[in-house]
């Protein structure tokens, strides 16, 4: 190659470098939600996070990665102002992630719970009993800490012994919403779904089979049988609410933006 013409491509290069760094540290530092007005929001592909965004922000732009980490890895690199998604998994990757932090006002509020089949009324009982003795003894509060700690990840799994007496409770989740449930460093499904669902089965005198699938076929697997029960950051919707039975909620959170520190 002509080394005048190489050396034209490479200060091309330089220059679209430096106008990519300019803009890039010249986005303003949010400090406060209502700053999110008219921002670029980076948005995981395939979910409804946008339409959540615009419900509170319609002069809002866009950009969408493959991964809810990738959106999150685009904000700490500046290419753009927030990454939107569901607060507690947003929270894990801030933890994990030093120079990233989720604004503490969400974009929408949302209620989390599980959900079974609308003809086993006794099991949601069951799950709404032991929801509120967690709460209300305080260990609820304890597993939160344990799962979403303020920095670096989530602590190892609790053994939670199962006698299997009376049967097997089936669950389905969906394991790759950290840390609700996801798949750990020994290969286990683990995460605070998982937990609640073990100490179900234990209530229940059952052995707990975790059956991973999409996040889309959890409901329709529930409705046919398939599992009794489902959980994996769900939020609960009328829409959802008109096919199945869901608990009482376990978590409040809701969309949330995560911008850099």
């Amino acid at each position: 190659m002509n080394k005048e013409i190489l050396v034209k491509l490479l200060e091309a290069s330089l220059l679209l470098l430096s106008i990519a760094f300019i803009g890039c540290s010249e986005r303003e530092k949010i400090e406060d939600i209502s700053q999110l007005k008219g921002k670029e929001f980076a948005i995981p592909t395939g979910t409804v996070a946008d339409k959540l965004v615009l419900s509170k922000f319609p002069e809002a732009k866009f950009k969408y990665f493959n991964s809810v980490l990738d959106a999150c890895i685009a904000v700490k690199s500046g290419k753009a102002d927030a990454a939107a998604y569901d607060e507690p998994i947003l929270k894990n990757i801030a933890a994990k992630n030093p120079g990233l932090k989720v604004l503490k006002d969400m974009i929408t509020i949302d209620k989390y719970g599980f959900a079974v089949n609308p003809e086993n009324a006794e099991l949601k009982k069951a799950a709404d009993s032991l929801i509120n003795d967690l709460k209300s003894t305080g260990k609820y509060d304890e597993m939160l800490k344990r799962w979403l700690p303020e920095s670096g990840s989530p602590e190892a799994m609790p053994a939670i012994t199962l006698s299997g007496e009376n049967g097997i409770l089936k669950f389905g989740t969906s394991a790759v919403t950290e840390p609700f449930s996801f798949i750990d460093g020994t290969q286990e499904i683990v995460g605070l779904d998982i937990e609640i669902a073990r100490l179900l089965a234990q209530k229940l005198g059952k052995e707990l089979k975790v059956i991973n699938m999409d996040f889309g076929a959890m409901i329709p697997a529930l409705i046919s049988n398939k599992v009794d029960m489902i959980g994996a950051c769900i939020t609960i919707t009328e829409e959802r609410a008109q096919k199945v039975l869901f608990t009482e909620p376990y978590y409040i959170g809701g969309i949330a933006a995560l911008v850099r520190e």
